[in-house]
């Protein structure tokens, strides 16, 4: 019979110790960082702590309030949109990547509403959960900064713009502005004149600046025609929403959906009601995707390289947690990527 092999087992403060030829006390103040010994014992034993392959217990370190070696992200959104939203998997998969390079774990919660992120936010810096969090989402009206200042915990705010009310907090940005301009630039060049942009969730940040700088855009060209409409991201109120503005006495010519879900589902609406696209109307997608790319005709799209912007945010957390400076990083503006779904408006 083959013997069982009895577990490895993890090295402690005490073999450091017996190794350097030190007190367990020296270990620890020397493995925390803290005063009372000399800096020759302090590198001696981080030598020994390394050739043992020690490691500091998680659990000890949310005892003592050093830290949980962990990250946070909270999503308030309908967990039902969530999970089709390509966006959000391919930033979640770009912050991974950069926090198990540094052995830090990912706390995810989706919650209903920004008060329960809140809620959270207060129970995992009571409880030491987490070392830092990452915020999306930002609104318009946003309680959560604030929040995280007073109870000091790390953040970076995801999507957001620089603002000098909360200067603890990092900012990752991306031009919305920049981006829609681009779209509605192109539109305009292929003679389109009545644009519909079927947005997301009111009161998102992000949502607003599309719609105002849509706004702007139409003020500039003089378009009379122009104009924004809400959703909740899904594709059922992406399609419902198609065919209420295609169903009008003036239909729009172009259609410019916040993620590639609507588009795809708009598409089929379109098609349903005997609308050609891009004959009849062209169609944007905010978000390139495969999806794009997987249905007849493929969707003109913004493209990014979301897994980076994950990764970039990521990168400004733990910069923060290493002690380094608050700031506002600014993302390089989409690139509207043109494909068989816009086209020149056909003349009557």
């Amino acid at each position: 019979m083959t013997a069982k092999r009895s577990p490895a087992r993890r090295p402690t403060m005490k073999d450091i110790a017996r190794r350097a030829g030190v007190s367990e006390s020296a270990v620890s103040f020397a493995l925390n960082g803290r005063p009372g010994v000399s800096e020759v014992t302090r590198d001696r034993v981080r030598r020994v702590a390394e050739q043992l392959g020690w490691r500091p217990s998680t659990a000890a370190r949310q005892l003592s309030g050093e830290g949980a070696a962990t990250v946070g992200l909270v999503v308030a959104r309908p967990a039902d949109t969530l999970g089709v939203d390509s966006f959000f998997l391919q930033l979640i998969s770009g912050i991974q990547e950069v926090l198990a390079e540094r052995q830090l774990g990912l706390l995810f919660q989706v919650v209903e509403d920004v008060d329960a992120e809140c809620a959270v936010y207060r129970r995992w810096w009571a409880e030491h959960r987490v070392d830092g969090v990452l915020v999306v989402d930002p609104r318009t009206d946003d309680p959560r900064p604030g929040l995280l200042e007073e109870l000091g915990l790390t953040a970076v705010v995801v999507g957001g713009v620089p603002d000098a009310r909360h200067p603890g907090l990092s900012t990752l940005w991306a031009d919305d502005a920049g981006a829609m301009a681009a779209i509605v630039g192109q539109l305009y060049a292929l003679g389109h004149r009545r644009i519909v942009h079927i947005a997301g969730l009111p009161g998102l940040a992000h949502t607003e600046r599309r719609i105002r700088a849509l706004r702007a855009e139409a003020e500039r060209r003089a378009l009379a025609e122009v104009r924004s409409v809400t959703t909740d991201y899904s594709d059922a109120e992406g399609a419902a929403v198609t065919r209420r503005v295609l169903t009008q006495e003036t239909p729009p010519t172009a259609l410019v959906y916040d993620n590639d879900v609507m588009a795809l589902a708009g598409v089929a609406a379109a098609t349903e009601l005997g609308f050609s696209v891009p004959a009849d109307v062209s169609v944007v997608a905010w978000e390139d995707s495969a999806l794009c790319r997987m249905v007849k005709p493929w969707l003109s799209a913004l493209s990014r390289d979301t897994p980076e912007f994950g990764r970039t945010a990521a990168r400004e957390l733990t910069s923060l947690l290493d002690g380094g400076p608050s700031r506002a990083v600014r993302v390089p503006v989409p690139r509207l990527i043109e494909r068989e779904s816009t086209g020149v408006v056909r003349r009557a």
